[in-house]
């Protein structure tokens, strides 16, 4: 290649580096991979979310090393769970049975009843031990851009809940509204104690504040507002 100079230096040298370092970063190179059975297990693993092609060959190739045995105990446990689960039909959360292990368990209080959005919110809330009623799980929240409506949630399953227990000893006697604070959160909350009220029971909302050990220098101007809205007496 031809070298023309100027004040600044050899213009082969630096169009030579900037080919070489935009070649690397705009072509990246592609996996190659030994068998067709390892890319097809490759492509499989990496739709699961947050795993990339590089990550889900070490994990194929990790499969392969095991025991034949271990591999296929995840294989039948994995295709087990995606045919036998079921969702309880009272709740809908995941359930082994017709009727999960909370809504059967007698030591649960049936009076209070807490609105998740789905099963992840019913984990975290069980894991602060914090809470003995029941829950009843939406299956989502509304949201327009996204195309989900009041008809596409477990909403009117949870009105006949309520009214079914109604003048009983069973009755639900307290809602608490268990859905994350964003638009789609406090939408879906908007909507819920429109269609609740006719009910009669008590409807509340978790707290909503500054966590335990923030500043409140760091906190944003919504949280730290609502906080001073809904202070507590210090005890």
């Amino acid at each position: 290649m031809p070298s023309w100079h100027c004040s600044g230096g050899s213009v082969s040298a630096l169009f030579q580096y900037n080919y070489s370092i935009t070649s690397k970063s705009t072509f990246p190179k592609l996996l190659n991979y030994p068998s067709k059975l390892i890319e097809n297990a490759v492509e499989e693993i990496s739709k699961l979310p947050g795993i990339g092609k590089k990550t889900a060959l070490r994990m194929a190739l990790h499969l392969l090393k095991r025991d034949e045995k271990q591999t296929l105990h995840l294989s039948e446990a994995l295709t087990a769970m995606r045919t036998k689960t079921q969702y309880c039909r009272q709740c809908h959360n995941i359930s082994d049975d017709t009727l999960c292990g909370i809504c059967t368990n007698p030591k649960r209080d049936e009076s209070v009843l807490c609105v998740v959005e789905d099963t992840r919110d019913v984990l975290a809330i069980e894991n602060t031990s914090q809470f003995r009623g029941l829950y009843h799980v939406l299956g989502g929240i509304i949201s327009p851009l996204e195309g989900v409506g009041p008809g596409d949630l477990n909403i009117d399953s949870l009105l006949n809940r309520i009214a079914e227990k109604q003048n009983t000893d069973a009755a639900i006697k307290e809602i608490i509204l268990g859905l994350s604070p964003t638009m789609e959160g406090d939408t879906t909350a908007f909507y819920l104690t429109k269609r609740l009220k006719p009910l009669n029971v008590k409807i509340t909302t978790i707290a909503r504040g500054i966590p335990i050990g923030g500043d409140l220098e760091y906190a944003d101007e919504i949280t730290l507002g609502r906080s001073i809205v809904s202070r507590i007496v210090y005890e």
